[in-house]
């Protein structure tokens, strides 16, 4: 049986911390707010995984009341959501991931994005797509106050 699970996440842009997308730090004069490095790509699709197999939420796994968990990489909080996705059952198939923001330009990272991401997901590069759109200046993410992303995520498991 294929189950699907869909993550969102959205972060407020500050000054003084590095922007993580996907694993990558892109170059930018603003990073993202937030417990962990912040990486709303990560999370999404983390949550989307989680969705999957209707596990909660990040929060509930890892909340922002541990200190454990600050500052952490949210590709190694990926990391124990795969474990905790394949010690259910679940087989990993594909993710689909996008990121909405206005600037800075993310094109020339997506690979890279993409690559990081399928080697903490255990999928064939082909199984992992991450796009980015922008705003078009609308609302917040338009005015450049945070970055959000999505991602959906199909899990087999035995039925």
């Amino acid at each position: 049986m294929t189950r699907v699970g869909f993550g969102f996440d959205l972060h407020p842009l500050v000054d003084g911390r590095p922007l993580v997308l996907g694993g990558v730090t892109v170059p930018s004069a603003r990073g993202l707010d937030g417990h962990s490095d912040a990486d709303v790509l990560t999370h999404a699709i983390a949550e989307a995984l989680l969705g999957a197999l209707a596990l909660g939420d990040l929060g509930r796994h890892f909340p922002d009341s541990d200190p454990r968990y600050r500052g952490i990489s949210s590709l190694a909080l990926l990391r124990r959501v795969v474990e905790l996705v394949t010690s259910r059952g679940g087989r990993l198939v594909n993710v689909d991931a996008t990121v909405l923001a206005e600037a800075p330009r993310l094109a020339p990272h997506l690979d890279g994005m993409a690559k990081r991401l399928a080697e903490t997901l255990g999928l064939d590069i082909d199984r992992v797509s991450v796009k980015a759109k922008s705003p078009e200046g609308l609302g917040l993410l338009g005015r450049r106050e945070g970055i959000a992303a999505m991602a959906v995520a199909s899990v087999e498991v035995a039925a």
